[in-house]
């Protein structure tokens, strides 16, 4: 076998599952079809680092734990990619979340996160910059993490680089075939064919997951998942707070945060049908974010104002319940349970992804060849990058 793990896609899960093996001492060979890593969601998303308040809505306390607890691991391990600020609730008369059930909810997520959370007294109101006053009953602030996404994603790769793991980049995953001790698979770059061994493909393509299994042979059975679009805009207004806002409409959760000196404000969930590649925000949905960053702050963004605004892909489990209730956990998917050859990754958490990889290399150990770890990624130190 040329490798014992091959990386389908350098997303911030295709990053870390191979920064795990390597630091098992696997050998590890990673396969991303763009040229740089974090082309897809993994720059697309909120820039947090975080727990997921809301999920404590639809019990997922697990999911939450594992979250707060890796974000403190980040943030010993990744000072420079990864800052613990303040975040800001305002209650108004009119939100559908009244101010004792929020309490509740910030009491859970500070007991888990051992972060504590504040009700802002009404005197210090004038310091959350530009948002209404008139009909505000209350103010939380609690703790969450930012971070720049795509830089977090290249920093994990390379860390995978530097405990041995290989990367190609440009490279374009034609088929593959599974075999009773592994699989062959064929990748082209720049229009030259490859043909390598593994002993199990990791298949880490994202919103591409279930094209990459279709040209695998014979064909392991794809996950029943849905694409759900979210779209964040960016537009002008410096701002020092992070909010965490209750849209009027339809009472989602929306984030107003300052990025690189502008408001960053997302995200929205609209089912996807087509090609990853092509996702666009649409108009609905960058009026749909004006509209709740005009309901809470003045002077009001019109929609000529905004100076950017870009799409990513969520992966979840098709389910009756609308995208805001459905499970974030991530799914793993053998081929075979007790001879896994192909291992398919559906969904997941940026904030969790060395979580995720460290179980997924705890699976398979009984079936990759003896290895001697070299890192533990628990404590690894995530190096600077561009």
């Amino acid at each position: 076998m040329d490798h014992d793990l091959v990386v389908i896609g350098a997303g911030i899960h295709g990053a870390g599952v191979a920064q795990a093996a390597a630091a098992s001492g696997y050998r590890v060979l990673v396969l991303e079809q763009y040229e740089k890593a974090a082309q897809g969601t993994s720059s697309r998303s909120s820039k947090l680092i975080h727990g997921g308040l809301r999920y404590l809505e639809t019990g997922q306390l697990g999911l939450v734990y594992e979250c707060l607890r890796e974000r403190a691991q980040l943030l010993r391990n990744a000072p420079h990619l990864v800052e613990l600020v303040p975040f800001y609730i305002p209650v108004y008369r009119t939100t559908r979340r009244r101010p004792w059930k929020i309490a509740v909810g910030l009491a859970l997520y500070s007991l888990l996160s051992l972060k504590p959370f504040h009700r802002i007294p009404r005197g210090r109101w004038q310091e959350l910059e530009g948002l209404r006053t008139d009909g505000l009953d209350a103010v939380f602030s609690y703790y969450d993490a930012q971070t720049d996404d795509a830089r977090l994603t290249r920093s994990v790769l390379q860390s995978a680089r530097d405990l041995g793991a290989e990367v190609v980049m440009g490279a374009h995953f034609e088929s593959a075939t599974i075999e009773p001790d592994g699989c062959t698979l064929t990748f082209r770059k720049r229009q030259v064919e490859h043909q390598i061994s593994t002993r199990v493909l990791i298949n880490c393509a994202g919103p591409w997951a279930s094209r990459v299994l279709e040209k695998i042979t014979p064909h392991p059975t794809p996950q029943p998942v849905d694409l759900v679009q979210g779209t964040h805009i960016l537009v002008p207004g410096k701002l020092q707070q992070m909010y965490y806002l209750e849209s009027p409409t339809d009472q989602r959760a929306v984030f107003v945060m300052p990025w690189k000196g502008q408001r960053l404000i997302g995200t929205t969930e609209t089912p996807y049908r087509g090609d990853p590649a092509d996702v666009r925000p649409l108009e609905s949905e960058i009026s749909y974010l004006l509209e709740v960053h005009n309901h809470y702050f003045t002077p009001h963004i019109e929609p000529d104002d905004v100076i950017d605004s870009f799409a990513g892909l969520r992966v979840l489990p098709i389910d009756d319940e609308k995208a805001f209730a459905r499970s974030r956990e991530i799914l793993m998917i053998e081929d075979d349970r007790e001879n896994p050859r192909v291992v398919t990754l559906y969904g997941g958490k940026l904030t969790a992804f060395r979580a995720s990889a460290e179980t997924l290399i705890e699976q398979l150990e009984k079936t990759l060849p003896p290895a001697s770890p070299i890192a533990n990624t628990r404590t690894l130190k995530l190096p600077e990058v561009d």
